[in-house]
């Protein structure tokens, strides 16, 4: 029986020569899917860092209307930021999403609010998600 290095020894060590044009448009091509799955996990994470800097530093009850109008911009933001990254997840061929709602601990009204865009209520104005 022949050792087996006298059958790769013809072949070279450098895959990376044989491939296709192919080949390397694939790998560029998963390279930036997977660059933008971390952009958009590193937005989700920012959007809900600011979230909750803002309801540590500011009590819901009683709070005025302008600190509920900007808490209500920050879910908003989160939502949106959660959509995307759900998006990119499910292009990636990761299509549950419960992981991503428990590890990043994305809070319910977050998730209700995810989506391209907020629904105007029947009143005409945005509504809280």
């Amino acid at each position: 029986m022949r050792p087996v290095w006298r059958y790769t020894r013809s072949m070279s060590r450098d895959f990376r020569l044989h491939r296709t044009p192919l080949d390397a448009l694939d790998y560029e091509i998963a390279q930036e899917t997977a660059a933008a799955l971390g952009r958009m996990g590193r937005a989700l994470e920012a959007a809900l860092a600011r979230l909750r800097e803002f309801d540590a530093a500011h009590p819901r009850a009683g709070a005025p209307a302008s600190a509920r109008q900007v808490r209500r911009a920050l879910v908003t933001e989160a939502g949106h930021a959660l959509w995307m990254f759900v998006v990119q997840r499910e292009a990636c061929g990761l299509r549950d999403s419960r992981t991503v709602m428990r590890d990043y601990d994305v809070p319910g009204e977050v998730q209700r609010c995810m989506g391209a865009a907020t629904a105007p209520s029947i009143a005409g104005r945005n509504t809280t998600c």
